[in-house]
């Protein structure tokens, strides 16, 4: 079996874990899943000498800064562990740490087109098998693809367009209490649309939204923590009965939640707060540990027998890289976001590296309000879009050119077509 079909197939697996929170089917084993992550990571670094091109190194030092810190928190968990939950914690932590090793294999766009179109081949026709064992909440994070695909969505074939808009209508209209479901389909479709108005949009206002959507985050913290205006109290200045009803998957009963309800603020008051008591803002707890907390810490002591009250992980992705890896974590995580949609929106020739660099930008934004950080589909799906940001050979290609490069993820004559193509203009470039 070819380098490429393996990781595209180890990359489809990750489809499988991304789901076992929310299934009936019993694909929860911890150890499996390690050792396929563990084998994932590899391929990724051993990608480096086959897919990955030398000339993107110049513009990935933030990144390997981000990775090389990383490393240094996992060795401070190595001292500071303390039991098998820690233990545990520490490892799947690590590992998702571990993920942008990932560039070595999202920079290069066949690879790219390979790992998409392996999932839409098996993964996709899968979803109907499964889907009957599939909670409400797991349909969205099966379906992340579909999503990103949603960025390409004007000069995709008409057939997969309805095939498209069909499964983002399933996600809408299954949960709307899955709020983070719904956001992470309606962004890229609201995204694509400026392919039909790029007349208009130049680089400038584009850059401009892209400086917007990063700074936001930092404009509103600020805000928030004065007690001037917070985002999260919808419930405040959003006047109606927004509720959503839907039903537990554990316990089966009917429940109605309000989708203007607040459930962001207590979860910032109590990592900040751990973060000060236990003088970690700098350097972080490691990621063997978890903040400090009184909403979850007894219940979760109960069941673990940790002795500690400390949650491990948030449904928050920027307070759990503060937790684990400090400030000096979420300063180099915030500087590959601005590289990377940096280079997609000014250093680029097609509209839609444009669009994915706004796309980051928004995933940046998104980072404080929810995005789990687990080893799953999202995740890779995330890295794969900054992966082209970082790429030079996607960033060069013409409208058209992505054109037949999106072709290629759905019919493989395009894809050889590419690969001609390529192949031509190196020998002209040779030559020239």
């Amino acid at each position: 079996m070819k380098r490429s079909q393996i990781i595209a197939i180890l990359a489809l697996l990750i489809t499988i874990s991304s789901v076992n929170q929310w299934t009936d089917l019993p694909i929860d084993n911890t150890f499996a899943w390690w050792g396929i992550y563990l084998l994932i990571l590899f391929y990724f670094v051993k990608a480096r000498k086959h897919f990955f091109n030398k000339v993107n190194n110049k513009n990935l030092y933030v990144l390997f800064a981000y990775l090389i810190w990383n490393a240094f928190c996992v060795l401070r968990g190595l001292l500071v562990a303390e039991n098998y939950w820690e233990w545990k914690q520490l490892v799947s932590t690590a590992m998702f740490l571990a993920l942008p090793l990932s560039i070595y294999v999202t920079t290069n766009k066949w690879m790219v087109q390979k790992i998409i179109f392996t999932w839409l081949k098996y993964a996709l026709p899968g979803f109907f098998i499964l889907y009957y064992f599939l909670h409400k909440e797991a349909i969205g994070r099966y379906l992340i693809p579909v999503s990103f695909l949603f960025l390409f969505f004007p000069i995709i074939k008409t057939k997969w367009k309805f095939i498209l808009v069909f499964f983002a209508l399933l996600v809408f209209l299954t949960d709307l209490s899955a709020r983070s479901n719904v956001i992470k389909f309606a962004v890229p479709i609201i995204l694509s649309c400026i392919y039909y108005i790029r007349a208009l949009v130049g680089r400038k206002l584009i850059n401009t939204g892209r400086l917007i959507l990063l700074i936001l985050p930092f404009i509103l913290f600020t805000l928030s923590i004065n007690g001037i205006f917070n985002p999260f109290a919808m419930d405040e200045y959003i006047e109606g009965d927004f509720t959503s009803t839907s039903v537990s998957s554990i316990s089966g009963e009917q429940r109605v939640e309000s989708l203007t309800a607040d459930t962001r603020t207590p979860l910032y008051i109590e990592v900040l707060e751990s973060a000060i008591n236990n003088n970690y803002i700098v350097l972080g707890r490691t990621p063997a540990r978890g903040n400090d907390s009184e909403l979850f810490g007894s219940s979760l002591n109960d069941e673990l027998k940790t002795g500690k009250l400390e949650r491990f992980s948030n449904e928050v992705a920027v307070l759990n890289i503060f937790t684990w890896t400090g400030l000096i974590g979420v300063i180099l995580y915030f500087l590959i976001f601005f590289k990377a949609s940096y280079l997609a929106i000014n250093e680029s020739n097609n509209i839609f590296i444009k669009i994915i660099g706004l796309y980051i930008s928004f995933r940046w934004l998104y980072a404080w309000v929810e995005d789990f950080s687990r080893f799953n589909l999202a995740n890779l799906f995330l890295w794969l879009a900054i992966g082209l940001c970082f790429s030079a050979s996607f960033r060069n290609m013409t409208d058209k050119e992505v054109k037949n490069w999106v072709a290629g993820i759905f019919d493989k004559r395009y894809r050889k077509l590419d690969i001609i193509n390529y192949k031509k203009r190196m020998e002209w470039l040779l030559n020239k």
